[in-house]
């Protein structure tokens, strides 16, 4: 008996589910509480046994608070959790935010007026880059999530 991994679902169901459920739980347009059916299914672009079978799967991973029916079925979204909204997009990450972070110290560089300025922002950016991706997030981690590190 083999036994190979099951498909994805992540990338291709549930997030982009998730993704749809942030853009409308944050919007104005269902009071932040919109039907799965009525709002979802259309939002995520998938059909509605997809959107059905990811709900269930994202509020049992505690992702989104859902409003059931008698029956148990989903019927609306009431919230998403912190950790869903980051990684919907709509709150930062540490890794998004370093990113963010290159991208400004290399225009800043490139644009520059001057070979002086120039040249202190190309530093920096390198400097950065030598930091490395991990380091840097620790770095936006703090940041981002308002923590200074005290010093040993």
């Amino acid at each position: 008996m083999t036994s190979s991994p099951l498909p994805d679902a992540w990338f291709t169901r549930d997030l982009p589910v998730l993704r749809a459920i942030a853009r409308l739980v944050d919007g104005p347009e269902h009071g932040g509480s919109p039907y799965v059916l009525g709002a979802v299914v259309p939002a995520s672009g998938l059909p509605k046994a997809e959107v059905v079978a990811a709900a269930k799967a994202l509020a049992s991973a505690g992702y989104i608070e859902p409003l059931t029916n008698h029956a148990g079925d989903i019927v609306r979204i009431t919230a998403i959790s912190a950790e869903a909204r980051r990684l919907a997009g709509l709150w930062p990450t540490p890794q998004g935010e370093w990113d963010r972070l290159l991208d400004q110290l290399t225009a800043r560089a490139e644009n520059a007026p001057t070979d002086v300025e120039r040249a202190r922002w190309q530093a920096f950016a390198d400097a950065a880059r030598a930091v490395g991706p991990d380091a840097g997030a620790l770095l936006m981690q703090s940041l981002v999530g308002g923590y200074v590190p005290r010093a040993r």
